[in-house]
């Protein structure tokens, strides 16, 4: 049976992606605080799945996915989708600290810790969900989009890592534009896309073992259109249209 582990997995894409490897015969480890939504699949698919209930911040958040390894005999495939960020006029220091925790101390703990198990274990395949936020720094979320910047940067080396060392770990980047999560919740964001859809995209970047994908054609002109502006030109732009709703 294959095997993947989802962290995040009680909400938004998580879920979905959860849901999506579920359906196509995967054993699947759920990894998040929230452990009733998790339990609900587990009800839902006797004996393929196992459920871990962690803070992704704590000091053990690394042996708690080690648990959950043990616990499912083994995984090929670990999918990172535990993230945190908030857009807003004013900068709240209390805001941008969580989200550097989460984004990227409690992010490198638990990649690093999964990539030297799988060098370990013959290799495997690490999805993470970084954002296009992480291709421009956005004012309106200054620490989010660094975080998501820092992924991307992390993730890279990670691949080129593995090839010099014949580690035989994929690396796979998704960047989704704005879903419709809790993440967003608040804020009128333009292009939404359902995180359903989302998770089926990540499965086919999966399936291809792509290094980096944009999901949705929108996005993918949007971040192709901006990547070409000027920076002078960038910090004079402003981002109006994540207005409140």
């Amino acid at each position: 049976m294959k095997k993947a582990i989802v962290v995040g997995a009680s909400s938004g894409i998580g879920r979905e992606v959860a849901l999506a490897l579920l359906a196509e015969g995967w054993k699947v480890g759920l990894m998040a605080r929230r452990e009733s939504a998790m339990q609900e699949l587990a009800q839902a698919y006797p004996g393929k799945v196992e459920v871990m209930v962690c803070d992704i911040t704590m000091q053990n958040a690394p042996q708690q996915l080690l648990q959950l390894v043990d616990k499912m005999g083994g995984v090929y495939l670990y999918v990172h989708a535990a993230g945190i960020g908030k857009a807003g006029e004013a900068l709240d220091v209390t805001v941008e600290t969580q989200t550097l925790q989460t984004n990227v101390m409690a992010f490198a703990n638990l990649i690093d810790t999964i990539y030297v198990y799988m060098a370990s274990h013959h290799g495997g395949h690490i999805v993470a969900i970084s954002s296009i936020a992480g291709t421009k720094g956005m004012g309106i979320a200054p620490s989010y989009s660094a975080s998501k910047g820092f992924q991307q940067l992390y993730l890279q080396a990670l691949e080129q890592k593995s090839r010099a060392n014949g580690d035989h770990i994929y690396v796979t980047d998704i960047r989704p534009g704005f879903v419709d999560t809790a993440l967003i919740a608040g804020r009128a964001y333009p292009m939404k896309m359902e995180a359903s859809k989302v998770a089926h995209g990540i499965l086919k970047a999966i399936e291809q073992r792509k290094s980096s994908v944009v999901i949705d054609w929108r996005y993918r002109c949007l971040v192709g259109l901006w990547r070409w502006l000027p920076n002078a030109l960038w910090r004079r732009m402003a981002v109006g249209w994540l207005r409140k709703k």
